[in-house]
Parts: structure tokens; sequence; C-alpha cells
């Protein structure tokens, strides 16, 4: 795994907005209906390529896929799991249901048209959430396909060959993950279910992190489980999951190296009050037992911006590098690269420049053809990531970067 060793890098968390004719075909493949093979892997492949375009242009250094080729970053397992079928409607985050009149603006702006006054306290149908079937375990969990997997791996490697692009990574969804969000109608118990999952998702794992591509996992289980599944818990009955979550984890890691493997952890990608997110320093103890050597956390909302200071506290283990948010995935604002410096100076300092790798708070298109920030203002986020991180760099080194081709270098 790169490391900023001679300037501060830059990544994401990996999703991106998806073109129309991809979105369609990802909906027809996830109802079932009809749909020409060939045709979607070659949609499939050339988003992928110009996705990786995209990002090296503008300035993004490790760049993914985009999680092109799934529906959402949880439910894509479906196609490639055993025993998943579809019948449950997706949670709504205890934030916004604690908020009956927010709650109903949330969705009616998602669905694109503002609310009639008699609406007001009316419970809207869950639009667009419904729009994303929600998998549940009725049979044992075994591994069903890897196909889209090797598709997925080969369109990145082929993009990234044809880039000056050293490193990508591809996504990957926890067990965690897939067990909070997905409910368990076939196992005994949530551990049975946890290990069910980690050792079938050990060969997506492996296969990703064999191919030379970085693993991520993503693991909002850790965050925003709080306030989702668990959310009736008090907070240490909560870390009590977190601690089995983690566990189901590194057992599924238990082969690879951890320099090869990224975790993200977030409490939510959505634009919503977030009062019941739970403390970052509540969970960090537990999340850095996770085998990953990159962590990617929130940095760049307000909900979440202050807890830099955690690192000023807390010790940065010497085999872990820090991946904060550093521009917001949630919001249209696009962030001056004077800010995007403010923060990654901040990390920097707390924990040293060479573990640092400015990143963004969480993915661009976790669903596909929902995203809170408009296509084209995701990559003048990047750029902006791109160029606050060319200044904190010249902070840091004392000494000037320069742009060139979208990817600054020594000047």
């Amino acid at each position: 795994m790169r490391a900023s060793t001679e300037r501060i890098l830059t990544t994401h968390v990996g999703s991106l907005p998806r073109s129309q004719e991809v979105i369609d075909l990802l909906f027809a493949q996830d109802r079932g209906e009809k749909y020409n093979e060939e045709q979607f892997e070659e949609v499939m492949r050339n988003a992928v390529e110009e996705a990786v375009k995209s990002q090296s242009e503008a300035g993004i250094d490790i760049p993914s896929d985009g999680e092109m080729s799934k529906i959402s970053y949880a439910t894509y397992v479906r196609r490639r799991l055993t025993g998943l079928e579809y019948n449950s409607r997706p949670p709504i985050p205890k934030d916004v249901e604690d908020f009956p009149e927010y709650r109903a603006w949330w969705i009616a702006r998602a669905l694109g048209r503002m609310l009639r006054p008699s609406e007001s306290f009316q419970r809207l149908p869950d639009a667009p959430l419904t729009a994303y079937r929600r998998p549940t375990c009725k049979e044992a969990i075994t591994v069903k396909d890897l196909k889209p997997l090797e598709q997925d791996i080969a369109h990145l490697k082929a993009a990234l060959s044809k880039r000056n692009v050293a490193e990508g990574f591809v996504n990957s969804v926890s067990p965690g993950t897939i067990a909070v969000f997905l409910p368990n109608e076939y196992y005994s118990s949530h551990e049975a279910f946890l290990e069910a999952l980690a050792n079938a998702m050990r060969q997506e794992y492996e296969a990703i992190v064999s191919s030379g591509l970085l693993l991520q996992v993503d693991c909002p289980d850790l965050a925003m489980g709080r306030h989702t599944r668990y959310r009736d818990l008090s907070d240490e009955e909560f870390l009590n999951y977190v601690e089995l979550h983690v566990e189901a984890l590194n057992h599924a890691l238990v082969n690879l190296p951890p320099d090869r493997v990224r975790l993200h952890v977030c409490w939510g990608n959505y634009e919503g009050p977030h009062v019941n997110d739970i403390d970052f320093r509540k969970i960090l103890p537990i999340v850095l037992k996770a085998r990953p050597m990159a962590l990617l956390v929130e940095g760049a909302n307000p909900r979440h911006e202050h807890e830099w200071e955690v690192w000023t506290k807390v010790k940065l283990p010497d085999d872990k590098i820090l991946v904060p948010g550093v521009i917001a995935s949630s919001i249209n604002y696009v962030e001056h690269p004077q800010v995007v410096a403010q923060r990654i100076v901040r990390y920097a300092q707390a924990v040293g420049r060479e573990r640092v790798i400015a990143g963004s708070d969480c993915g661009f298109g976790p669903f596909a053809g929902f995203g809170l920030v408009y296509p084209g203002l995701c990559w003048m986020k990047f750029r902006a990531l791109s160029e606050g991180a060319r200044i904190a760099s010249e902070q840091l080194w004392g000494r000037s970067f320069s742009a060139s081709s979208g990817v600054y270098g020594a000047a």
C-alpha cells in the first residue's frame, strides 16, 4: 500500500455517479428482467474506464472502479452468495425517523417535488429507498458466483493500465454490514450468521488482493449500525456487537497481509440530523483491532469534523495509516482547497504527514441512480481535494509542488 512519503496522496471511499445507461442495466438485472449480457459487460467496462480516467484527471492518486456494476454497496452480494431472497424494506435511520416532518420532507425532496401543506405530517412511502430491494437470509450462505467479481477486477485493471496510476482499490462489503442490513431468518444466532458470512466473503476478499489490487472493506455497521438496527440498545450493548463484527472481519481477512487492505467506517451517507451518531471515541479502540492497515473515517461533515482532535489524544498504531474525509459526500458545496488543506494539516500534525492520505467522507454513489451530490460537482470536489493536498504538502514538506496533467508532483 502506498503511503504519503513524498507528498500527501489522494483517494476516496469508492462509489461514484453512474450514467443512466449503467443505472438502467443495473435495475433490469436486479429485477430479473431480460437484458443483453454482452451489452452489460461492454457498458460496465466502458464505465469503469471513464471513471478511472476522470479520477486520474482530477488528481486522485488511488482510484477505484466507482462500484459501477453494483446496484448498491451492500445488496450486490445477492448475486454472489446463496441463501438471499428479496422480501424486506430498507430501514430508516433513527435520526430521520425521530422527526416525522423532516422525514416526509426528506423523502419528498428525494422524489423531486415539494411537499404540499396537507402532507407535512404524512408518512410518505419510503421512496426512493423502496427502489432498492433488501435481501433476507432464507437459506445457508455460501459462494454462488464469483464471475461478477472477476469482471470487476478485469475492468479496473484494464482501466488502470491506460493511466499513469500505480495503485487501485476494489470495494467489498464487510460481513458485519451484511448482517446489520440484511435480516437473518435462517441461522439460529447472530454469531452463526456472521460466521457464515465471513467464511463466504473471505473468497471475495482474497481474490481481490490476489489480483494485485487493494481491498477496501466497507464497515458502516461499526458506526451507523448504532442508529439503525441497534437503535434500541445502549452504547455499551452496541459496542459488544462491534467487537463481534470486528472479530468476524478479522476471521475473514486472516490470510491477507494488512498492508493490502483498507477499512471504511461511517455513520451513514445521507443528509440528516445525525444527532444519534455514536461518538467516534467510543468505537475507536475496537475499530483499531481490525486487521486492515488503512482506516478511512469521516472528517469533513459538520457532525464529525471536530473528531480530528481524537488523534491528539489517541496514538495511531505504528502499523496503521489514516485516511480522513476532507471533502463531504452529502452536500453540494465544493470545498475551497484552503479548507481541504487545513483539514489535512491538522491530521498530519496529529499523526505524522507520512501516515495521512487525503480522502472523502463516503462514496458519491452508494446506491445506483441516487446520490446527494450532483455528478458534475463530484469531480469539482475531487479537484479541490487534489489542490488542497498540494497546498498541504507544500506546508508540510516546506517545498513547492506543481500541477501536471491533473496529478501534482515535485516541482
